[in-house]
């Protein structure tokens, strides 16, 4: 059975829960990443109360901070604040009892001298090591984001994937952005990918929308999970609880996910 979340909206907390348990998903929780609820702790209680008072789905994964996190940059500062948001990330994972944790490569395509990218293989592997061994207990999931191909995401995973905890996100939607096709992204990646994020674009913007709503080739998607992404949990990440919804009824009518047939 294809495991698939959603994400559940806060303020509609009970239509979330309904449409979760109706369609046999999980939740990824985005209430965490942003600074302002990281460095809140009354703000991160009231979530955790109002999460607490429902049924929550048992597969859960979360999205970690990513504004302007770059553990390899040259500045001390902000390796600091950024390990700092990657710990506080995964603190907020355990206290909701997510199993992975979901973060950016935040890999700068501009940048793209053999030093530079020397530099951020080489301090990549060594900071997201050191967190993986000391969190044994939470996976940690690296998301392609303004990457253009999957080569720097495969090299750095080669070295990664040595930690049991290591799996990539394949942003599906982001590769679609990307000058290489998305069967390239699939193929290269394929054996460390353990989930997706999903939704639709019209080829040229990150919009987030229903799947089957812009213009990325379903099918082609369909053929990628089989041949190289099966096991892998997807994420419906589209912004609101209709689209959801409706991207549900297109994946049911493709037939990729069927939960009373699966069940």
């Amino acid at each position: 059975m294809k495991q698939l979340l959603m994400i559940p909206d806060l303020r509609e907390l009970a239509t979330s829960v309904q449409l979760a348990k109706r369609w046999s998903l999980g939740f990824e929780f985005n209430d965490f990443f942003s600074p302002a609820v990281l460095d809140n702790g009354a703000a991160r209680e009231d979530i955790l109360r109002a999460y607490s008072a429902v049924q929550l789905p048992s597969l859960r994964t979360m999205h970690g901070a990513f504004f302007d996190v770059i553990p390899c940059s040259l500045d001390h500062g902000i390796r600091e604040v950024s390990a700092l948001r990657i710990d506080q990330s995964i603190a907020a994972a355990r206290a909701i009892a997510a199993g992975a944790v979901v973060f950016h490569t935040n890999y700068n395509p501009q940048l793209n001298t053999p030093a530079y990218i020397d530099l951020w293989l080489r301090e990549n592997a060594a900071f997201w090591s050191g967190v993986l061994q000391r969190n044994p207990d939470i996976s940690i999931y690296l998301e392609n984001m303004f990457d253009t191909s999957p080569t720097l995401l495969e090299q750095l995973s080669q070295e990664l994937s040595r930690c049991p905890n290591y799996g990539v996100c394949l942003d599906y939607a982001h590769a679609s952005l990307s000058p290489t096709p998305c069967a390239v992204w699939a193929e290269r990646l394929g054996r460390f990918v353990r989930h997706i994020h999903l939704n639709d674009n019209d080829l040229k913007s990150d919009l987030h929308l229903a799947w089957g709503d812009g213009k990325i080739d379903r099918s082609e998607f369909y053929r990628c999970y089989e041949r190289y992404l099966q096991g892998a949990s997807v994420l419906l990440e589209v912004s609101t609880l209709a689209r959801a919804e409706r991207s549900l009824a297109v994946l049911e009518a493709d037939g990729f996910h069927c939960p009373s047939a699966e069940a």
